[in-house]
This record gives structure tokens, C-alpha cells and sequence, in this order.
């Protein structure tokens, strides 16, 4: 069994000999003491032999009439010839891999990620100052981190943190400003009103006089914390009303719903992937986490006109795609669902909706259209100006 593997690693050859009287031939080799590991005849004239490569010369001195010609080879010498044959794709290869290693390490875009437009644009001048650039060398983790803490530093009055994420060839900035206590502001003198119809579920007042009661029905521009503090029915003061209002509020909406959906959502994530194009198959490099679904725009970094082979740089934005035909009933849940969504998207955190209730369903060919009653738990506060003959008293 050793033996038989170190064999696997000799220099042999397989060599072709045409001519007349094959058998003399054999014999002068065998004279000569040349092993002879494998004979295949092919014709009376012609046979294979498997032979060592060291014992080639001797045997083109024999060969005299024959014709000799080598057919394969084996152990390294395979690998030195099949490395020869293919030179110039290994060549492009390796260089592909070095030329990758090296644009995966330069940053090729830099993304600041802040709603203020000049907090974006001194972040931008700062990070210009610590060579946090397009086309410059990544940097690693502690030099990241000390220059995130120069930043703050020279900037604590409007920047809270700084981020600094590494994500493929690109950084991400996140910050967050700063928030510095302002000095109160006068509240005007005002009411606080409703701004719908509803019925009052919770009133909370920091300033001002509360004049309706919880689960009283309330139209727009009904008073509900005045801001005219009144004593025995008289006017003792005017003040700016404060203060919050939630009522139940009254929604209908119609939505449809197709039984044969058709949907392709981007996901926001997207990655640089270099990849080698074989023909129309991609071999990524280093893509450990591949997208399920994603559209690609590629461009050419390294090819060749005469190999279909070329090393690829391969934008990719992640998306997810839904297809799916829906029964009446699943269609119908899922316009439920859209028709929550419709409302829910308008709501903050302290909003929410109490109850719902399917008013009519009419099926069709192709969808299906759902009307539907919601009450919701609504933010209603409004002001209005106190009156100038109230003010004049």
C-alpha cells in the first residue's frame, strides 16, 4: 500500500511505439535493463508502454526505425506539464486573487448617515482628517476607535457617539447630536381642542383648566383644557393650556387584495462580491453569507478575450420576492392585514387600534375588495387662540 502511493508521485511516461518486429524493440529494452511497468498492444505494429522518464533518452538512442512518442505522463511530472499547459489561466488566476486581496482592502465608498445636513458635512470634513476616504486603505479596529474618540472629543457639544461600521469596501457613520437643554419657551395663551371626532379617553393637563369628562363624544374644535381659569363663572387669569388629549377615533377603509400575488421587496442590505465569471457561472471569493435573493449589476475587473473566464466585482442588493396564489380565504386575511398596516403605519407608539370589523366582502375575478371599521386610540390635541373679548376683560 506505501508503495503503491509514493509510485503515485515517480516520473513515468506512457509512450508510443510504431513500427515492424515490435517484439525486437521489447527485447532491446529489456537488455538494457529498462523497466517496463505496463505494455498495451494496439496493433501488431503499434503498442503503449509505461516506462520511467530518467529511461527516455536510452530509449530514443534504441529506437532506431521505430517511431516514439509520448502519450502522458505521471506523478509530479503530470503536474509540472499540466501547470505549463495552463500557465496563462494559473497566471490570470493567482493574479485575480492578489488583485482581490488588494481591492478588498480599499474602501470605495463612504456613507454618513445623519438627517442634519451640516452635522453630515463636518463628520465628512473630520473623517477627511484621519484618511476616512474613498480609495484609501481600510483601517483596523483600534485605529477606528481612536479616531472616533478624537472626533468627540473636539466636537462634544453637538455629537452624543459615533459609529464607525466596516461593511465589505464601504463605511457606515452613524452619530447621534447632541441634545442641549434650551431655555423654556412662553406658551401662548391658548386652549387645548380637539382635532377629530372621538370620544375622550384620557386627558392629561400640565397648565389649564380640564372642562370635559372622560367618554364624552367630542367634534373638532371643542374646548376640552381651557386656557381661561375661571372662578365662580368669572375670569381670574389666562394661561397658555398644556397637555395631552387621546380619544377613540373612527376610520373606514377599503382595501383590495389580488388572488394571484406578486411581490419583490428590497431588504435595504447590499454587499460588493467579487467573483470568478466561468462562462455564465459564478464562483464567489469570500462570500460566506450569500443572499437567497438579490439583483446584481457586475463589472469586469480582470478577463480575457481568448479564456471565458474573468474576475468580476458584483454589486448586490438584497431583495425578497413573493409569488404565491392565495384562496379566497387566504386572500382575504391578507387584505385584513393590509388594511391593519394602512392604519397602523399613521400611528406612533402610544397610538394603537382598539377593535376592527369586516363591513363588506365582495369577491371578484381576479381580487378581492374588503371595506373595513376601525376604533383607534388616537393622539387628538389641538389648539385655538383664546377669543379677544375674553382677553379684553
Amino acid at each position: 500500500m506505501k508503495n503503491n502511493f509514493l509510485d503515485y508521485f515517480k516520473n513515468r511516461i506512457t509512450i508510443n511505439v510504431k513500427g515492424k518486429n515490435i517484439e525486437r524493440f521489447l527485447k532491446k529494452l529489456v537488455r538494457e535493463k529498462i523497466e517496463l511497468y505496463k505494455i498495451d498492444v494496439i496493433h501488431y505494429n503499434e503498442i503503449n508502454i509505461k516506462v520511467n522518464y530518467i529511461d527516455l533518452e536510452k530509449i530514443v538512442k534504441l529506437k532506431t526505425i521505430y517511431d516514439v512518442e509520448i502519450v502522458e505522463y505521471y506523478g509530479l511530472l503530470k503536474l509540472k506539464n499540466l501547470i505549463r499547459k495552463n500557465r496563462l489561466l494559473i497566471l490570470s488566476i493567482i493574479l485575480g486573487i492578489c488583485l482581490l486581496f488588494f481591492l478588498s482592502n480599499i474602501i470605495f465608498k463612504v456613507e454618513i448617515i445623519h438627517n442634519d445636513k451640516e452635522i453630515r458635512e463636518m463628520l465628512k470634513s473630520e473623517l477627511k482628517r484621519y484618511d476616512i476616504t474613498t480609495f484609501k486603505l481600510k483601517k483596523n479596529y483600534n485605529e477606528l476607535e481612536k479616531i472616533k474618540q478624537h472626533i468627540l472629543n473636539g466636537h462634544k457639544e453637538e455629537l452624543e457617539w459615533i459609529e464607525i461600521e466596516v461593511v465589505g469596501t464601504k463605511y457606515i457613520i452613524r452619530a447621534q447630536e447632541r441634545k442641549m437643554n434650551s431655555k423654556e419657551e412662553n406658551v401662548p395663551i391658548r386652549n387645548i381642542v380637539a382635532t377629530k371626532h372621538a370620544v375622550l379617553k384620557s386627558i392629561n393637563a400640565k397648565s389649564g383648566d380640564i372642562v370635559r369628562e372622560i367618554n364624552t363624544y367630542v367634534k373638532p374644535g371643542d374646548v376640552v383644557i381651557s386656557g381661561d381659569i375661571k372662578l365662580n363663572e368669572e375670569s381670574k387669569a389666562k394661561v397658555g393650556a398644556e397637555g395631552v388629549i387621546y380619544g377613540e377615533v373612527w376610520y373606514q377603509t377599503q382595501v383590495e387584495f389580488p388572488y394571484e400575488y406578486h411581490e419583490k421587496k428590497y431588504t435595504g442590505k447590499n454587499k460588493t462580491v467579487y467573483s470568478f465569471k466561468f462562462l455564465n457561472n459564478y464562483f464567489d471569493l469570500f462570500n460566506f453569507k450569500p443572499y437567497k435573493q438579490s439583483e446584481n449589476k457586475e463589472k469586469v475587473i480582470l478577463g480575457s478575450s481568448l479564456l471565458p473566464i474573468s474576475l468580476v466585482r458584483v454589486e448586490q442588493k438584497e431583495v425578497i420576492k413573493k409569488d404565491k396564489t392565495y384562496s379566497e380565504k387566504e386572500a382575504l386575511n391578507e387584505a385584513l392585514k393590509l388594511a391593519k398596516n394602512k392604519i397602523e403605519k399613521n400611528l406612533d407608539e402610544k397610538e394603537y387600534i382598539i377593535s376592527q370589523k369586516k363591513l363588506k366582502v365582495d369577491a371578484r375575478n381576479s381580487k378581492i375588495v374588503v371595506d373595513v371599521f376601525f376604533k383607534v386610540y388616537e393622539n387628538i390635541t389641538g389648539y385655538s387662540d383664546i377669543p379677544e373679548e375674553i382677553k379684553e376683560e
